[in-house]
């Protein structure tokens, strides 16, 4: 087979010795299991399982305390320093020795994405060869793994900014300046995703998840490839890579400057262009913005069905209902059992549930309040007395324990607070109670029974997620039952966002803007963007001028994606990242009793985002191996 004399490279373990090229690293030479590769190939049912392996470097973005980018962009914090990749990652004790989440490599963390790479290679030399196929589903698979290498391009991309763009395995001859590769401009790596996305969708089926077999569920469909480039092109649209002149002297000695130094609109075009494809193609097969729908025995308030809306929107158990889900990520969701309270109730409390996650305050006060407006903004809001006390009465008591005393902040709040944030004295619907006047409320004061009871299972900052964790799991005695759902990658409220940024970027505020950015806010139950702003800001038509719509749909997107492992890489993409994770930590006094005690302003954890953190580093070792190889900006 000609695949057989290929030289099977991972591109950054390079050696060269004083003797010449001698080093050898993992299957950089003709490999010794041919006859592994050659079964590979030899029938269908062995060509699946291949094509199952390019799909198993999937970063899990689900597996919050391992790799979920929602802990990168503080949108969660854990309660306590602990050895982990992640955690030290977050903690802004990146390296270039050994460096933490390392995905060019797959060490310390992080899953191996050139060797994700070579397998797509490897599959895509091979595929044709199976004798025990139709052509048509030869195309099919193939088209996938063009996904998959457009995607695991990508990651790397905005991971390290400029990659090495790896477009086929090298022969076993190869010279050792084709070894050596380099990383190639952004534009130019940008252009060939979006073409192996081009490539790919001629071949995928145009199919919303609802009409996919379940065990297909996560197989790449034509909408995957339309959001995904919509996304690319986004990304490369953005601050962090169009015309950023913090990059003006990263220059490859021979291919010239790997960040362009102009600033070009017709970026956004593209990106506005790809997102509006998407969003057509997402209609024509029916797809639309999820809207709870409780059964014939749930009786339940307007205000309880807008927040599961939200809820439901993201951690449904059944893609067959919710007709929102793009892309859901099949490789496992481990996070609701770490971030569930301990308890909700004097008489239910679980040992299998560790509540060891919390919202810092920052994210608590980035939503808006019921008139659709940030709380610094709304003329009808009580800001400067956010913190004063104030008692739950029967005017809020979905949201609020009648007679319990907590603060102002907590009232007066979009559904989506709600439906993402527990708080000291907030209800909380679900959890075993299907009934909108005998809900679980949280008491999160010391020495109540959410509080700090356990050293280690307990929130870190006076509040705990609640848009992640299923409406129907329950404790029973001290044990926990969970409903698993599949993560999200994509929900349709994504592409709606991108499309509304990209053009507001390109051409400024029009009607289809607030078109699809009003879908959502009516979903979510607050008024649109329009009426908010002119009858309730103290910024009327703010949202008339690009930079002011800019910052609206900025927020917007923060809020509908939080807590999704979005957030994290729109920070980074916008540039904001340096200023917003370089903000303390804030959190209650979560030891204290009385409401005077627990509501002090709390200072849990203060990090410095360096801008050379918007790339991550390469491992020394590595450009050692290969002098071809740049450093990461600031590294």
């Amino acid at each position: 087979m000609k695949m057989i004399m290929k030289k099977f490279i991972k591109i950054s373990l390079v050696l060269l010795t004083l003797q010449g090229f001698s080093g050898c690293n993992y299957l950089d030479v003709v490999p010794d299991n041919v006859r592994t590769i050659e079964h590979s190939f030899a029938l269908r049912i062995e060509a699946k399982r291949y094509l199952y392996t390019c799909y198993s470097y999937l970063p899990q973005h689900g597996q919050l305390t391992s790799q979920s980018p929602s802990f990168a962009g503080f949108e969660m914090w854990p309660l306590a320093y602990n050895a982990s990749n992640t955690s030290q990652f977050v903690m802004g004790q990146q390296n270039v020795s050994e460096p933490l989440l390392n995905y060019w490599e797959g060490r310390a963390g992080g899953k191996d994405m050139f060797q994700a790479i070579r397998d797509c290679n490897i599959f895509l030399e091979n595929i044709q060869q199976v004798p025990d196929m139709q052509q048509p589903e030869r195309d099919q698979w193939t088209a996938e793994v063009k996904f998959l290498k457009a995607y695991y391009h990508f990651f790397l991309m905005q991971l390290y900014g400029p990659i090495p763009l790896i477009k086929e395995n090298l022969e076993s001859d190869a010279e050792i300046s084709e070894v050596r590769v380099r990383r190639q401009p952004v534009d130019v790596c940008v252009d060939y995703i979006v073409e192996l996305l081009d490539e790919a969708l001629v071949y995928l089926p145009n199919l919303p998840l609802q009409q996919i077999d379940r065990p297909e569920y996560g197989r790449i469909n034509t909408l995957m490839a339309m959001g995904l480039k919509a996304k690319v092109l986004a990304t490369a649209a953005s601050p962090l890579f169009n015309g950023n002149t913090d990059y003006a002297d990263y220059i490859d000695p021979e291919l010239g400057p790997l960040f362009s130094q102009t600033y070009s609109a017709e970026k956004w075009q593209r990106a506005m262009m790809a997102a509006k494809e998407a969003i057509d193609n997402a209609t024509s097969i029916g797809m639309k913005l999820y809207e709870f729908t409780p059964g014939p025995t749930l009786d339940l308030s307007d205000t309880t069905l807008f927040e599961l809306n939200i809820r439901e929107a993201f951690a449904t158990r059944d893609a067959n209902v919710n007709g929102e889900v793009i892309w859901p990520n099949t490789g496992g969701n481990a996070q609701q059992s770490a971030i569930t309270p301990r308890s909700w109730s004097p008489d239910l409390t679980s040992a299998s549930t560790a509540g060891a996650y919390g919202p810092p305050l920052q994210i608590v006060e980035m939503f808006y309040t019921d008139k659709g407006l940030p709380i610094n903004q709304d003329k009808t809001w009580d800001y400067n007395g956010r913190y004063d006390f104030r008692t739950g009465d029967v005017q809020n008591n979905h949201h609020v324990k009648q007679g319990y005393e907590t603060i102002k902040l907590h009232f007066h709040r979009e559904p989506r607070f709600y439906a993402n944030i527990g708080f000291d004295g907030g209800i909380w619907y679900g959890q075993g109670i299907y009934d909108d006047k005998a809900n679980f409320h949280l008491e999160i004061r010391g020495g109540r029974y959410t509080s700090v009871r356990e050293t280690s299972a307990h929130s870190p900052t006076g509040y705990y997620p609640k848009k992640p964790i299923n409406y129907q799991n329950y404790l029973e005695g001290s044990s926990y039952f969970v409903t698993s759902y599949l993560f999200p990658n994509m929900r349709l409220t994504e592409l709606y966002l991108l499309y509304a940024e990209a053009a507001n970027e390109f051409s400024g505020p029009d009607d289809e803007v607030f078109s699809y950015l009003n879908t959502i806010r009516t979903r979510a139950g607050i008024p649109t963007v329009q009426d908010s702003w002119d009858l309730y800001s103290t910024q009327p038509g703010k949202y008339s001028t690009k930079e002011g719509l800019r910052d609206i749909i900025r927020q917007e997107r923060r809020i509908e994606l939080n807590s999704e492992s979005q957030v994290y890489w729109d920070l980074l993409r916008w540039k904001t990242a340096e200023n917003i994770l370089s903000q303390p930590i804030l959190g209650w006094d979560k030891r204290g009793v009385l409401p005077e005690e627990f509501y002090k302003l709390t200072v849990i954890f203060q990090r410095q985002f360096r801008k050379r953190d918007y790339f991550m580093p390469i491992r020394e070792y590595e450009l050692q191996r290969n002098e071809n190889l740049l450093q990461s900006p600031g590294w």
